[in-house]
């Protein structure tokens, strides 16, 4: 998954508070503020509206743990054999459990593995 950096020269010239962004098409993953370099990750990609910003593709990938890649999942058997589809970077699952509390055990499973 490619990281952009934004280069959007705002009204008042100051490209200085720009951030850098994990995107897939117009969802964002994850964030890194201007002038740090902590990752902030959301629990779903949230919708990121581009009309008026302009983006720069990184060749470096700041963020940590994902390669570059899009999502790695893991099937999972539930406890009365359902089949389960775990996104260990998006961290959700299509049990009935995460769908209706936005949790399940499925993934507290596969991170503490």
């Amino acid at each position: 998954m490619p990281a952009y950096k934004e280069i959007t020269v705002w009204e008042d010239n100051n490209t200085l508070i720009n951030h850098t962004y994990l995107l897939e098409g117009d969802k964002m993953h994850a964030y890194i503020r201007y002038g740090t370099d902590k990752e902030i990750w959301f629990k779903k990609p949230i919708q990121i509206d581009k009309r008026g910003r302009k983006f720069e593709e990184l060749k470096d990938n700041p963020f940590s743990g994902i390669g570059g890649t899009i999502a790695t999942t893991k099937e999972i058997i539930g406890s009365k054999g359902q089949k389960y589809i775990v996104n260990l970077e998006e961290n959700t699952c299509t049990c009935p459990g995460f769908t209706f509390r936005g949790a399940c055990k499925h993934i507290t499973e596969l991170e503490t593995a």
